[in-house]
């Protein structure tokens, strides 16, 4: 049957771009929607033309599937978020005189060098357009925000001087992005 295979064909092609759960379903849609034609006169292979063009192209659907990623949407939060963040450990560790605390300069590339990578990271899933690879860099650009964060709280409660008000607003800022990583992690990877 010609049918099937436009079928199957199209199946495949969001079968190499999106998860099984939701090829799934799509799957379970357009097998609805080719039952409907069916019903309504259609012989076997309009019916499937038909419910393949009311689906639309594979790519105009991986496409919708990876502008509402929850990934994509974490990323561009976090994105919009870092400056705040950012403005607010640049400022704590200016009047704390970071430079001055006894953080070996290995860790403190290690920690720009993260930082840069999550960065990069979150941008490419935050704009990417294939949603497999959009959400593998968004999961990792994730962790890289919550090992920066991690890694900031961690030093200023070890090498810090004595907390003055920039330091705990930027903690307070680093633990709420922290919160909201590490559920979205949650979330993401358990999807």
């Amino acid at each position: 049957m010609p049918g099937t295979s436009l079928i199957g064909d199209y199946l495949t092609a969001l079968s190499a771009q999106l998860p099984a759960e939701i090829v799934e379903e799509l799957a379970d849609g357009l097998e609805q929607t080719r039952l409907h034609y069916l019903e309504h006169g259609l012989e076997p292979d309009a019916a499937v033309g038909a419910a393949l063009a009311e689906f639309g192209e594979p790519d105009v659907i991986v496409a919708a599937f990876t502008r509402l990623s929850p990934v994509r949407r974490a990323a561009r939060r976090l994105l919009a978020t870092g400056p705040v963040v950012g403005a607010c450990w640049g400022t704590a560790l200016i009047t704390s005189r970071a430079w001055t605390w006894p953080v070996p300069v290995a860790a403190r590339i290690l920690f720009g060098a993260v930082l840069i990578t999550a960065v990069g990271l979150l941008i490419s899933a935050a704009f990417g357009s294939h949603y497999r690879s959009a959400g593998r860099a968004g999961t990792a650009g994730c962790a890289g925000i919550t090992a920066v964060d991690a890694a900031m709280l961690a030093t200023v409660t070890l090498a810090g001087p004595v907390l003055i008000w920039p330091l705990i607003l930027a903690m307070a800022a680093s633990a709420a992005r922290l919160t909201f990583t590490a559920r979205t992690l949650r979330l993401v990877l358990t999807s």
